[in-house]
């Protein structure tokens, strides 16, 4: 059980390394997005984001309706990073 849990964090942690690196590319998109005049939100985009999520899910063999949740759950959080970069609040 140990080795396999050894296992699960490392790549728990591989996780955390492309949601860092997913951040910075929503870094990349706001600053885009506020020097062409676009939202954060355009919801086109969302549900394709989504989409893609669930249908890369489904191929896998994974439950749709859950990836799909927690990419919606992702994507609210790039929203919001958005928001703040082009409100002004930049970290």
């Amino acid at each position: 059980m140990a080795t396999l849990r050894a296992h699960i964090d490392a790549l728990d942690e591989r996780l955390v390394g492309l949601l860092a690196q997913r951040h910075a590319l929503i870094a990349q998109a706001a600053r885009i997005k506020k020097r062409i005049g676009l939202p954060a939100r355009i919801d086109d985009r969302v549900e394709e984001v989504v989409a893609n999520a669930g249908r890369h899910a489904a191929s896998r063999g994974l439950d749709r309706a859950l990836i799909e949740n927690i990419w919606r759950q992702l994507v609210e959080a790039a929203i919001a990073q958005e928001d703040r970069y082009l409100n002004g609040d930049r970290p």
